[in-house]
């Protein structure tokens, strides 16, 4: 049944058929070859229990708070502003992209927003400066994947929906992981452009006066994050409620900067209702075949499929990190979380790493959002790559491809440290 079921999910997706669309059909072929049961009259149970959560609201919230911000203007600002303080470092802006990328990923929750965001801010910046091509597009692409991992993060939302784990404790386990990747990202880049001058551009220094006039422009994003986090750390608002906080407070942030607008408000709310209803849809896709295939028993045939190779536990989660890097070539990341994690979780957390099974969800959790940032950077399906691309008319795909391959090697060894330093994603929730 696993070969089935893989061969089936691949197929589907190569015909470009919608995301939901496939996991549907897959719980409809699952349920007509391999149940003895007519697992279809469950179909409008688990569709109504999939999507009768109150924690899913915060799913448009975050989206909404994050569409707010880009229609309104504030990433130009804030690329501006992080321009005067990182143009000295060797690669100039290819710092300010990643800074901004971090920024707004601690805004919006979307990687594929975060990157569309920056790319079309910084872009026409290279072509006028001379920038490498390459590299410059393959930073914002590589920085836009924070967006999942840096809270708050949608991805970390339905992730914790689906293993029932504590979502902020989600989200303070991915903070620092996260930051350190955006670190490792501009040490990459700094070390690149001192080998090689050319890859970063013209020199350019900001005044110090420039440089404390932008803060007016980072401080409100600086301010947003703490109380929307700050507010789920304290215990004073469920995740929920303080994306409504956040989403109140980037529309005070537009006002105050005054590009709220009319048009503005309606083109959030339109992109915010597109976005949540795919993520939706996905989700109740999901959980109709994660129904189908686990009383079809798949989930069974699995964990003896791993049990039998008796490779323990390292060796188990070795393969199941080479199964996520493969699958992520192929299948969309949403889709490919929503899809594994109701099998996967529960085989990871039945294992002996010498933690409790809350904490290793919350481990594996983080070391899943890292695998998923590298198939937003790896083709034929990195979506981010796609956004970037689309955002340099005239340039080529594989431009932005080449770029990204240093920051999927950063991935690989955060991927590493995580495995060899749990720790460095449970520090903050157990603190």
């Amino acid at each position: 049944m696993i070969v089935s079921v893989a061969s089936a999910l691949l197929a589907l997706l190569a015909l470009s058929l919608p995301v939901g669309v496939v996991l549907f059909l897959l719980g409809f072929g699952v349920d007509w070859f391999f149940s003895a049961f007519p697992l279809m009259r469950g179909l409008g149970q688990v569709v109504y229990s999939a999507s009768d959560s109150f924690l899913l609201i915060a799913i448009p919230f975050f989206v909404l708070l994050g569409e707010i911000l880009v229609r309104a203007g504030i990433a130009e600002r804030t690329y501006k502003a992080l321009d005067a303080w990182f143009s000295w470092l060797p690669g100039g802006l290819i710092h300010a992209n990643i800074g901004t990328a971090t920024m707004f990923s601690a805004t919006s929750g979307s990687s594929v927003a975060t990157a569309a965001t920056v790319a079309t801010v910084a872009m026409p910046q290279a072509r006028a400066l001379g920038y490498d091509q390459r590299l410059f597009a393959g930073a914002i692409a590589a920085g836009g994947t924070l967006g999942i991992m840096i809270p708050p993060s949608i991805n970390l939302i339905v992730y914790g929906f689906l293993t029932e784990s504590s979502i902020p404790k989600l989200f303070l386990a991915g903070l620092v992981p996260g930051l350190a990747m955006a670190a490792v990202f501009m040490l990459i880049t700094a070390v690149l452009c001192r080998v090689r001058p050319e890859l970063g551009g013209p020199s350019r220094h900001a005044s110090w006066g420039e440089r404390v006039r932008g803060l007016r422009h980072l401080l409100p994003l600086v301010a947003l994050f703490a109380v929307v986090i700050g507010s789920i750390y304290r215990g004073w608002a469920t995740p929920t409620e303080s994306a409504a906080i956040g989403v109140a407070m980037a529309l005070a942030i537009a006002a105050a900067n005054r590009t709220l607008t009319l048009a503005v408000l309606i083109e959030a709310l339109l992109g915010t209702v597109k976005i949540t209803a795919m993520v939706m849809f996905v989700i109740v896709g999901a959980y109709f075949l994660n129904y189908t295939l686990g009383a079809a028993g798949l989930g069974r045939e699995l964990t003896a499929m791993l049990e039998g190779l008796g490779l323990g536990p390292y060796g188990t989660l070795f393969v199941i990190v080479a199964l996520y890097i493969v699958l992520g070539f192929f299948i969309e990341t949403m889709a490919l979380m929503i899809a594994t994690i109701p099998i996967v979780v529960p085989i990871v957390a039945g294992l002996d790493f010498g933690m409790s099974p809350g904490d290793a969800k919350i481990w594996f959790g983080i070391l899943l959002i890292v695998l998923v940032e590298m198939a937003l950077i790896t083709p034929p399906v990195g979506l981010n790559l796609y956004v970037v691309h689309g955002s340099n008319p005239g340039g080529r795909f594989s431009d932005v491809m080449i770029g990204a391959v240093p920051y999927v090697l950063a991935m690989l060894a955060m991927v590493g440290v995580l495995i060899l330093f749990p720790s460095i994603a449970l520090f903050l929730p157990n603190l």
